[in-house]
């Protein structure tokens, strides 16, 4: 009786490799653990890319504990060819590259007018300036008063200083 953990019962239905390219497949299959039957397009997929012999050579020249993140690799990058024959799966890497910097610019776009925002709400009268002069309360955001926004204090040269 075959085993629960493997992904394909070998007297019962043959791996997706196998059963593409219409061969028996044997206890000892290189393909077995890494294309199960429920999966027919990964191999169909790796196949039209880079060939059932190269898949095969190169699980075999692999270490075994590396041969799942091979044949992961080899499965990413042909669904990618398949969608993009030019660039494949670098075409998705500058893709996202270029989403990033958008989206940084954007980023950057929404913190300058946040600021201006807090800016504009810093009271403008001198009273208000005065006190705060007088008392040397420097609860500015920036210090310790939370916010993650830095306001510098009132420059001492300021016509709103009370040092006349």
């Amino acid at each position: 009786m075959a085993s629960a953990s493997s992904s394909s019962s070998y007297s019962n239905s043959p791996c997706a490799a196998c059963k593409f390219l219409r061969r028996k497949c044997l206890p000892d299959c290189i393909f077995a653990p890494y294309f199960p039957p429920e999966e027919p397009q990964k191999f169909a997929n790796v196949h039209k890319i880079f060939g059932a012999s190269n898949v095969s050579k190169l699980l075999n020249e692999v270490q075994p504990h590396q041969r799942e993140d091979a044949v992961n690799s080899l499965a990413y990058e042909a669904e990618a060819r398949i969608k993009d024959p030019v660039y494949g799966c670098v075409g998705a890497i500058s893709v996202l590259q270029r989403q990033v910097i958008r989206l940084q610019k954007e980023l950057d776009a929404t913190n300058a007018d946040l600021m201006r925002y807090c800016n504009e709400g810093i009271p403008n009268s001198t009273t208000n300036l005065g006190r705060r002069n007088n008392s040397n309360n420097n609860n500015n955001l920036g210090e310790g008063g939370g916010g993650g926004f830095y306001y510098p204090p009132p420059s001492s040269s300021s016509a709103w200083s009370n040092e006349q």
